[in-house]
This record gives structure tokens, C-alpha cells and sequence, in this order.
């Protein structure tokens, strides 16, 4: 049995604020386990980033309230530990890319130095007393500096070679994500970068954290064809080489069937439909599943006007009663408007949240 290495049980989160509340998560429930990549996949605003904020503890508390759930990862729940706790593992166990790298890089300083203060950090982390739970050991392969070969270097080792040390860590973690001349990009600053290269720094500075989970935010969303295939391709290898856990966020369910083993589709704050890929693609279960699946067209065949899904998502300022996708659903019946259907295993390792489907 793979091991389990994050679990969300029940979540529900909300924005508040003096005149209104959104249900952004709705009993969300999802187990991620070791080196396991899950896609979340659902049109924007449907709860994706805000379950992906939820987990590494970035939520903009206020106006953010997690009301109810868990989320267990190493065996810890993260609702229950505290800021300053957090902050030890942040980056180095749970790390995030996000949908604009532009915005995480820092304009000021080059990317070297941004990457060497991401191996300082995590040495700093993995060496001190209260990381214990979160600990991640030096890669198989060797690469990089173990926290205790770093305390080692302090006293057998000029300072000279221990940033030779770091520098040669940082180019092949550069080397890794298919960067060509990492040497020159390392005296770049961010706005010297495409759109391409600044993501696949930050997923440099992911595998330097070496972090167990890593959350990836649309990480492909503003790049060609070309440069998105590439990145998904450093994603596996990630998984690969690395040993780490990757939630893929993406609102395109194409990509997502090139990167995960592990799809959940989310509607309007909820898990509406969970089954490994190849499952989803060949048994499709739910109305809005079937709606995404039947928007993208098939290799290159001439299908003529490609489906689409009527109306819109619904406002989750309001109360909400029955199936929330139902307004939408060409399947609907009495039952759909005025109940709501849970998360429920129709067969094994497929769940759907549709009474079409309910077991009978």
C-alpha cells in the first residue's frame, strides 16, 4: 500500500467580510500519497487556488475563515500548528509554485542569489530542533549539501569552497529544469527572464527546497505549446528524481491527462468527481466531467462545433440548495434540485458526486 502523505478531510473554508460570504471550499476531501502527482481540474473560481493556499497555510486571514476539516500531512494536522511552526517547513516541506512567476521572483536580486538563499534556508530548517516531523534527507543521487556536510564545511572547509559548494548545487539544479547556459542565468535579474525560463526557475528553486509536497498553481497557463510540454515534462522528472508529491493545478483537463495519475474535478467549491486519469477519460461519471472532456477537441479531427457547458458557474453568496451543478445539467431531475449529493464511491477508486450515479 503506497503511503499516505497528505489527507484533507471535510474542509470548508470561507471569505467573510461585513456584507457578504462565499463558500470557496465545500467539504473538500483528497488524499495525495507518496511521490503520487493529482491534477485538480475546474473552471476558474471553482475553489482550486484556495485549496492549494489552504494546505501551505497562505490563506488572507481575514477576510479567509477555515471553518471546519483537517488537513494531516506527515501525520500532523496543519489547522492546529502554529505560525511560527509553519514557517519551519514552509518552502522546504510543502513548497508552491505559482501561476505568475514574475510575481514570486524577486526584481532586486539575481536569480543566484535568490537560489543560494533558498539552500540557506532549508539548511537553516533541516538543522534546527523543532523540523523534526518535516525532515527531508539529501537526494539518492548525492546532488547537492546535506545539512550535516554543511555543518562539516564550517570547519574543514574555506569559506571560498563552501560557495563554490552552493554555486554547483544551483547549476545543476538549473541543469535539471533544462535551462541551457545556467552559469550566465545566474547573474540575470527576473525582468531579464521570458515567461518560460522564470518558471522554470521557480521550479528550481522548488527542487533546491526539496520539498515531500509541491503545489503547482497553473503553472502553464501563459506559456506556448511548446515551453508548457516542457514544463510538464520537469514536473515528472521532479516526481522522479526528487521523490516529491505535486497537486497540479489547472483549469485545462488535456493537461492535466499528460502530467497526473490522480484527477479531482472541482465545481463550485467541491470535488464533484475523483478517479485515476486514464478512469476519467474512459468512464467519465459526472455531467460536468463530461462537459470539460467534450470541450477540447480530439488529435486532429474535424469535429465540427465543439461542445460547451450552458450557463454559468453559480454565486456562492448564495444559498445554494441541492446539486450546484444542476442548473447546468441536461441530466437534472426532481431529485438534483433539491437535494445535495456527497462524494460517493460508485466503484473502486472512482468517486463522483451525482445521483445518476449513486450506487442502487
Amino acid at each position: 500500500m503506497p503511503e499516505v502523505l497528505l489527507d484533507v478531510q471535510n474542509l470548508v473554508v470561507k471569505y467573510k467580510s461585513k456584507m457578504r460570504e462565499v463558500r470557496a471550499l465545500d467539504r473538500v476531501s483528497l488524499a495525495v500519497d507518496s511521490k503520487q502527482i493529482v491534477a485538480i481540474v475546474g473552471e476558474s473560481g471553482c475553489g482550486k487556488s484556495t485549496l492549494g493556499l489552504s494546505i501551505i497555510g497562505l490563506l488572507p486571514m481575514p477576510p479567509a475563515l477555515v471553518e471546519t476539516g483537517q488537513i494531516i500531512f506527515q501525520g500532523r494536522d496543519l489547522l492546529r500548528v502554529k505560525e511560527a511552526e509553519m514557517a519551519l517547513f514552509r518552502g522546504t516541506g510543502i513548497s508552491m509554485v505559482f501561476q505568475e512567476p514574475m510575481s514570486s521572483l524577486d526584481p532586486v536580486f539575481t536569480v543566484g542569489a535568490q537560489l543560494q538563499e533558498a539552500i540557506e534556508v532549508r539548511e537553516k530548517r533541516t538543522t534546527h530542533k523543532s523540523y523534526g516531523p518535516f525532515k527531508r534527507e539529501a537526494p539518492e543521487d548525492g546532488h547537492g549539501v546535506s545539512g550535516g556536510a554543511m555543518r562539516m564545511f564550517s570547519f574543514r572547509v574555506p569559506r571560498s569552497r563552501q560557495r563554490e559548494a552552493l554555486s554547483d548545487e544551483i547549476v545543476q539544479a538549473l541543469e535539471k529544469v533544462q535551462i541551457a547556459d545556467p552559469k550566465t542565468v545566474l547573474g540575470k535579474y527576473p525582468h531579464e527572464l521570458s515567461g518560460g525560463m522564470a518558471q522554470r526557475v521557480m521550479i528550481a528553486r522548488a527542487l533546491i527546497e526539496r520539498p515531500s509536497l509541491l503545489i503547482a498553481d497553473e503553472p502553464t497557463s501563459a506559456l506556448d505549446v511548446t515551453t508548457q510540454a516542457q514544463v510538464l515534462q520537469l514536473m515528472r522528472s521532479l516526481r522522479d528524481e526528487v521523490g516529491t508529491s505535486i497537486i497540479f493545478v489547472t483549469h485545462d483537463l488535456a493537461v492535466a491527462a499528460q502530467v497526473a495519475e490522480v484527477v479531482a474535478v472541482m465545481y463550485a467549491g467541491e470535488i464533484v468527481e475523483l478517479a485515476e486519469t486514464r478512469e476519467i477519460f474512459r468512464k467519465t461519471k459526472h455531467p460536468y466531467s463530461e462537459g470539460l472532456i467534450g470541450s477540447f477537441p480530439e488529435k486532429y479531427k474535424d469535429q465540427g462545433r465543439l461542445e460547451t457547458i450552458p450557463g454559468d458557474v453559480p454565486d456562492l453568496r448564495s444559498q445554494l440548495v441541492g446539486c450546484k451543478f444542476n442548473p447546468r445539467c441536461k441530466y437534472a431531475f426532481d431529485r438534483c434540485i433539491a437535494e445535495h449529493p456527497d462524494l460517493s464511491e460508485t466503484e473502486a477508486g472512482h468517486k463522483v458526486a451525482c445521483f445518476l450515479r449513486y450506487p442502487r
